[in-house]
């Protein structure tokens, strides 16, 4: 053997040991959370969920505040965006809703509805705890543990889905006020998730916390905050998910063993806002009076951003960037609400979770059509859809977006929120991924002059990334 070959191999054996000596002992792990059984489709997920969800909505008191709902939204949006990749599922679609309700508590629905009682937010010290509740309402979702739990009741021989799921996921008294008006069957036998299930959204929803930029603590802590602030009857929020047993430490003990930011997200001044916003408002029910009352959403316009005097487009115009798809100028006393791939800018007393009554909307859409004027048509029908008090006024009209080939088309109708006809201008074109780009505008037909310089000055400044 030359001496070259003894340095080499005494070189290699030399960093071997390096590397033994500085490898630690143990390497610390998250928890690894096994999927159940399940026989249902994700798609089975989605349909029930919906049909849940619209049962839900019909029962209790949804908080129509903008900027409250779009806060939860803004949280639970960065939550869904660090479910690890093992458990996510594209198709979901996660949306978050207020309940006007003093009890601390919330619950998700299959394929990704949630909703989020206003007592717990005024409950919660800070961020952290918010969040840790929507994480762990969230790894239900994730996990499919509503149509893992049906699986398992099939030998009941449920009768529809989305009933028996809502009973399972949202209990107690909650329970009894969505049992009072629909047909439940045998949904309600479950009233809640089994103890195994609440451990694996434990952990889970400490991971996606952690991943998210939160501390996984906050969760641990959130239980103490409710187990303090539920009264002598016991909390809601205990009552529909039960303790799986030292679950103080065990989730501190994940905590241990995750990649927890040194400087978590705690405290915000928007969390110390909604809050405050919410303490000023009129002082909500408990699930048992409006169960006593029969009436659950007498409440259910608390909270709306909706207001007869309404300023006109300021001339001063502001530059918006959103960073991947659109730079544009709007009005400076316009405000900017997004929402996933859609912003929407409007001015004050013109929005409200219902929606918007004067302003502009832009945003983008997955197309099944490849075709401009069937991709248009399909998104058309969707508007119509969900709000049926519009009709298509013309044909589309060929146009221009930035410089590229689009379709236009005119919508019309007595809008509900104002009692005044409503004119919706809906422009489309395609971006370079394939995707359809829409830019839509609002305004009541009576204000269509003072509105529409603003819009063809929004128009004018327009600027598509993709």
């Amino acid at each position: 053997m030359n001496f070259k070959n003894q340095c080499r191999q005494r070189l290699m054996a030399w960093l071997l040991a390096v590397a033994v000596l500085i490898t630690p002992l143990s390497i610390p792990a998250q928890t690894r959370i096994a999927l159940h059984k399940n026989s249902y489709s994700t798609s089975d997920d989605i349909k029930a969920g919906r049909q849940a969800a619209s049962q839900v909505e019909r029962q209790l008191p949804i908080l129509n505040d903008y900027e409250a709902t779009a806060y939860i939204n803004r949280i639970g949006q960065r939550l869904v965006a660090a479910i690890p990749r093992e458990y996510q599922h594209p198709e979901f679609r996660y949306t978050f809703k207020l309940v006007n309700t003093r009890d601390i508590n919330a619950f998700a629905l299959p394929g990704g509805p949630m909703y989020v009682n206003r007592g717990i937010i005024e409950a919660a010290r800070n961020e952290g705890e918010l969040a840790g509740v929507m994480a762990h309402e969230i790894s239900h979702v994730a996990l499919r543990h509503g149509t893992a739990q049906a699986t398992k009741a099939q030998k009941y021989q449920w009768g529809i889905l989305a009933g028996a799921i809502a009973g399972a996921v949202v209990g107690g008294n909650l329970g009894q006020v969505i049992a009072s008006g629909t047909q439940l069957g045998i949904g309600t036998y479950f009233l809640k998730f089994s103890r195994e299930y609440e451990k694996e959204a434990d952990l889970l929803g400490a991971q996606v916390m952690a991943r998210a930029g939160y501390d996984p603590r906050d969760l641990a802590n959130m239980f103490r905050t409710i187990e303090q602030q539920g009264g002598g009857g016991g909390p809601q929020w205990l009552s529909d998910h039960p303790n799986p047993g030292n679950r103080y430490a065990y989730i501190n003990q994940e905590a241990d063993e995750l990649n927890v930011s040194r400087n978590p997200i705690k405290v915000t001044s928007e969390f110390r806002n909604v809050q405050a916003r919410l303490g000023n408002l009129p002082r909500a029910r408990t699930m048992q009076e409006i169960a006593r009352s029969g009436q659950p959403n007498e409440s259910r316009s608390a909270g709306s951003g909706y207001n007869r005097a309404i300023s006109y487009p300021s001339r001063n115009y502001r530059a918006y960037n959103s960073g991947n798809f659109l730079r544009v100028s709007v009005p400076d006393n316009w405000r900017e609400f997004t929402n996933g791939d859609s912003v929407t800018f409007a001015p004050d007393g013109a929005y409200s979770q219902q929606g918007i009554t004067r302003g502009v909307m832009f945003g983008v859409v997955r197309a099944r059509s490849r075709g401009l004027q069937q991709a248009s048509d399909e998104y058309a029908r969707g508007l119509l859809q969900g709000n049926p008090y519009l009709r298509q006024q013309s044909a589309y009209q060929r146009t221009s977006l930035d410089g590229r080939t689009a379709l236009g088309t005119v919508l019309a109708g007595t809008s509900p929120l104002t009692g005044r006809v409503e004119v919706v201008t809906v422009r489309t074109t395609f971006l370079r991924s394939g995707e359809l780009f829409y830019f839509i505008t609002v305004t009541p037909q009576n204000e269509a002059g003072a509105y529409n310089p603003a819009f063809q000055n929004i128009l004018r400044t327009l600027q598509l990334n993709g």
